[in-house]
């Protein structure tokens, strides 16, 4: 595995290194990304497969005195397989996209560096080389965002990408120097033996929340995600939304399932349940109220990070409760969300992208009718939807469906606050559930369906086949998971081993035809069955159709699809289609405020209607951060025009400070 990933890496440094040629290495770079990627994805899938040993080296690199630590075990692999498994059909579907780029030389040196750096990540076994991968990581997708410079809104999206990042990595600093302690060593087969006092252990569970949920987009800490997500080119928004995030969730299940091995207070599982029940409620609020497909799509990440994070709380629940069988389907639910997330979200990206290249529009209110000119995309930007909206027999279905199955064995938790936060938090992960179909089937219906909106959408055609086959590729994943969902899962049983030793082999009572986590009597699914009735009824309601309908012929006006005026001003909107929806929470969520100016009758000039919302965690949290930071700034801005006796004296001040801590700490 690691002779692989050696070659991997090595393809991934040749593609960065042609990419400096700029367009005309775009084949080439993309091409050996995608095979780097099918070179380190298949021994994943193989280590997975036949349960195969961790392997581990040292190799001189880093620090002389500790030299670069690389391990690869269950976890490792599975994320690998996930980061790589999608960012093949992704550097695919980059060789046709990226020739619609006006200056691709500014994303080809880096995409390769991001891909690798990711998982570098994955395979970091000490905190030097994990950290140092991140911020690799964080940089080359900085850079990636800051491609689109010319857009307006590209520039303030990476700044604060960049500003949220650095904060992240600092809270991760911060933690690896706190569990490493005194003994002075970073790799991790030190850290996990270390003792953690509680005191020490709730401060390293808060600094890995923040550097790790900073960088998934954990509420509050999203705000960078969605201007970010949106600003990139559309392949590079398919790996940041679709991949990078599941490797911040991989650094956050390292830290509190592995490196922090011990049994974890019950109170950490209530605060990682609270933080992804609002995620996934707050996430889905704010894509309902978004016209920019990209945008749109962003803070479904959002909401899709909240849900593997309620699985993650519920794990920590039940494994500070000893109920091992439990723990381990929470853990299995949340890691198999883990991949159909980056299975469909990447799909959707990309389908936004095939609309890009097509009509250069993002704004839903100018686009429509595309099912007739772009079909390819539109099935399959429509399974992206089904599945996203947990829809059976799709795989974003069963994910979902077993984190409420463990939702519903909450009550065996023995504390109170838990057996409250259980059933709200599984409240709030039903209506988020309900408010991503809406969101859906206003995403695909005003996108797709109806009649175009603008010149463009009606000139629109049909990306090519280097496009349209990745495509393909995630929505047939999207299928098979979701109808024969026991291949994945058993490849998530050395996962649950080596991070639950006493969880048990997961779901053992599953099937090929049945996923039965408790035994078929309780609760099973099955998406075949599911899928065979489907077709059936769909069947049957045909032959009823067609034998029982009248062959008489009649005559009379055509139904007019609730259009009775031509013009396409009339058709329903995306904001008309939320304002039901907004109306309901986003004056509690966002307060939301609506001005209409109608003119009197007689008057011909055009009505107005305005909407303002409010972002909670911008206001409540950034904005006075960034009005404190502008305020001492301005304060401190004297510093910079003193003359040389000045400087002196304030370093002579700060000396005496520094000696009189060292005195006092002695």
């Amino acid at each position: 595995m690691l002779s692989a990933l050696a070659v991997g890496l090595g393809l991934y440094t040749t593609a960065a290194i042609a990419g400096l040629a700029g367009r005309r290495t775009l084949v080439a770079v993309y091409a050996l990304a995608g095979l780097a990627a099918a070179v380190i994805a298949i021994p994943a899938l193989s280590m997975l497969v036949f349960a195969t040993p961790p392997e581990q080296t040292v190799l001189p690199l880093g620090l002389p005195w500790l030299g670069g630590h690389f391990r690869v075990d269950a976890l490792s692999a599975f994320f690998q397989l996930v980061v790589n498994g999608a960012a093949v059909l992704i550097s695919v579907y980059a060789i046709e996209y990226g020739g619609h780029d006006d200056e691709p030389g500014r994303v080809l040196p880096f995409y390769p560096i991001f891909l690798a750096a990711m998982n570098l990540v994955l395979v970091a076994d000490d905190a030097f080389v994990f950290l140092v991968s991140w911020e690799l990581m964080s940089l080359a997708s900085w850079l990636l965002v800051l491609s689109t410079h010319r857009q307006a809104e590209s520039r303030p999206a990476a700044f604060l990408y960049l500003v949220m990042a650095s904060a992240g990595t600092g809270a991760l600093l911060l933690a690896f120097g706190l569990l490493s302690g005194g003994a002075g060593s970073y790799a991790f087969d030190a850290l996990r033996g270390a003792a953690l006092d509680p005191a020490k252990a709730a401060i390293l569970f808060g600094l890995a929340l923040v550097g790790a949920g900073s960088k998934a987009g954990l509420f509050p800490l999203h705000v960078w995600l969605p201007p970010a997500h949106s600003a990139a080119p559309s392949h590079v928004s398919a790996l940041m939304s679709g991949i990078m995030t599941k490797v911040a969730l991989y650094g956050l299940v390292r830290i509190l399932f592995d490196l922090m091995g011990t049994t974890p207070p019950w109170w950490w599982g209530v605060v990682v349940l609270i933080l992804g029940g609002v995620t996934a409620l707050m996430g889905v609020l704010y894509a309902v109220m978004q016209h920019d497909l990209k945008r749109l799509l962003a803070y479904h990440t959002v909401e899709n990070i909240g849900i593997i994070v309620i699985g993650l709380g519920l794990a920590l629940a039940f494994r500070a409760n000893r109920l091992d069988a439990l723990a381990g389907l929470a853990l299995v639910a949340a890691l198999l969300h883990v991949f159909n997330h980056a299975m469909f979200k990447s799909l959707l990206f990309l389908g936004s992208g095939a609309v890009l290249v097509a009509t250069h529009e993002r704004d839903m209110e100018h686009l429509g009718g595309l099912i007739h000119r772009m079909p390819r995309t539109a099935f399959a930007f429509l399974i992206g939807s089904v599945a996203i909206s947990a829809l059976p027999p799709f795989n974003g279905f069963v994910s979902e469906w077993l984190t409420f199955q463990a939702i519903l064995d909450g009550s065996l938790l023995p504390q109170w606050l838990l057996k409250l936060a259980v059933p709200v938090v599984g409240a709030m992960l039903a209506l988020s559930a309900a408010l991503a179909a809406v969101c859906f089937v206003k995403a695909f219906g005003v996108v797709f369906l109806g009649r175009p909106r603008t010149p463009a959408a009606a000139e629109a055609h049909e990306v090519g086949l280097i496009m349209v086959a990745p495509m393909a590729g995630f929505a047939a994943i999207c299928t098979v998971v979701g109808i024969v969902p026991i291949g994945l899962v058993s490849l998530l049983r050395p996962v649950t081993s080596l991070l639950l030793p006493g969880s048990g082999a997961a779901l053992p009572e599953s099937s090929l035809l049945w996923l039965a986590p408790f035994g078929a009597e309780r609760s099973s699914y099955s998406g075949l069955t599911i899928l065979l009735a489907i077709a059936l009824l769909a069947g049957v309601l045909v032959i009823v159709i067609h034998r029982f309908a009248s062959d008489r012929a009649r005559r009379s006006a055509p139904w007019d699809c609730g259009f009775p005026d031509p013009r396409v001003e009339t058709q329903y909107t995306a904001g008309s289609f939320a304002q039901p929806i907004r109306r309901i929470f986003g004056s509690a969520a966002f307060a939301a405020r609506e001005r209409v100016v109608m003119p009197e009758p007689g008057n011909a000039s055009a009505a107005e209607f305005e909407v303002t919302l409010r972002d909670p965690a911008w206001e409540g949290i950034y904005g006075p951060v960034s009005g404190l930071v502008s305020w001492i700034a301005e304060r401190m801005n004297v510093l910079q025009f003193q003359t040389i006796r000045r400087y002196l004296s304030l370093m002579f001040a700060a000396l005496v400070l520094l000696l009189l801590i060292v005195a006092v700490s002695q």
